[in-house]
């Protein structure tokens, strides 16, 4: 909501309705009419300025006067009424006289107007030009997502080109045969390792059987023990009267040597 400030019935006032009207017609208006010149003029701006500035809804307030002599626009420049505009919360527009007039309120308001038009024309926008720039930025949005939607597309056709998508089943077949050699290579591996582990197992037996006392057994010879199964390895280790057992390849038998033999002997 616009707060507006100027004389009863006065020109500046249609000025400011009309234009900003017409450039936007849903603008609303809260109007305190006041005294524009002359001594009164100073408390009642001041006090239809208070108004507007405790009234939440409105956004800007506008002090709007037509031209005149520098006399009738002496108020403006009173510094009771420019200590006000300066404490006040809402912005305020000056849009006193016209281009050359330039009272003390332009240099205290938060924007100047040169003219009360000129302020209905810089804080109202043009809705055609605001249709124009939601057209303008609707269209650049379009051809943002359009773009990004090729963009996206054209990643998704170069995806599903790949091989694995194209033909996920030739992949399976590709893997499935590398399973295959690999399984190969594996059994052969293994297979050699079984067949020279048993080679090893052979050489290693007939060795042990080769070294074996039950080898030299079987070649003639004898083993002679001690009743707790020591070896006799010497003549002068049989006592007396000693039961010996003697061990053959197949089987044994037990003597008792009546006289100790020497290796002398």
């Amino acid at each position: 909501m616009i707060g507006l400030v100027c004389g009863r019935d006065s020109a500046a006032e249609r000025d400011v309705v009309q234009n900003a009207t017409r450039r936007w017609p849903a603008v609303r208006f809260r109007i305190e009419q006041s005294a524009v010149q002359g001594p009164y003029a100073v408390g009642e701006v001041i006090e239809a300025l208070r108004k507007l500035d405790a009234d939440p809804e409105v956004d800007v307030i506008v002090i709007a006067r037509g031209g005149g002599s520098l006399e009738d626009l002496l108020p403006f420049s009173d510094e009771a009424l420019l200590r006000a505009v300066a404490a006040c919360r809402t912005p305020v527009v000056s849009a006193i006289g016209h281009e050359q007039d330039t009272p003390l309120l332009d240099y205290v308001a938060d924007l100047r107007a040169s003219t009360p038009t000129d302020a209905a024309k810089r804080i109202v926008p043009d809705v055609a030009e605001q249709f124009a720039l939601v057209t303008q930025l609707r269209d650049r949005a379009r051809r943002s997502v359009r773009g990004w939607l090729e963009r996206e597309l054209g990643w998704l056709d170069g995806i599903r080109s790949r091989p694995a998508l194209a033909d996920p089943v030739r992949e399976i077949e590709r893997q499935a045969e590398q399973v295959g050699v690999l399984a190969g290579r594996a059994r052969q591996s293994v297979d050699a390792s079984l067949t020279r582990a048993a080679d090893d197992i052979t050489h290693t037996r007939a060795r042990l059987l080769a070294l074996s006392p039950a080898a030299t057994l079987r070649r003639g010879y004898a083993i002679v023990q001690h009743a707790d199964a020591g070896v006799v390895r010497a003549a002068a280790e049989v006592a007396p009267d000693e039961r010996l057992t003697v061990r053959f390849a197949d089987d044994q038998l037990t003597v008792r040597p009546e006289v100790a033999v020497t290796a002398d002997e």
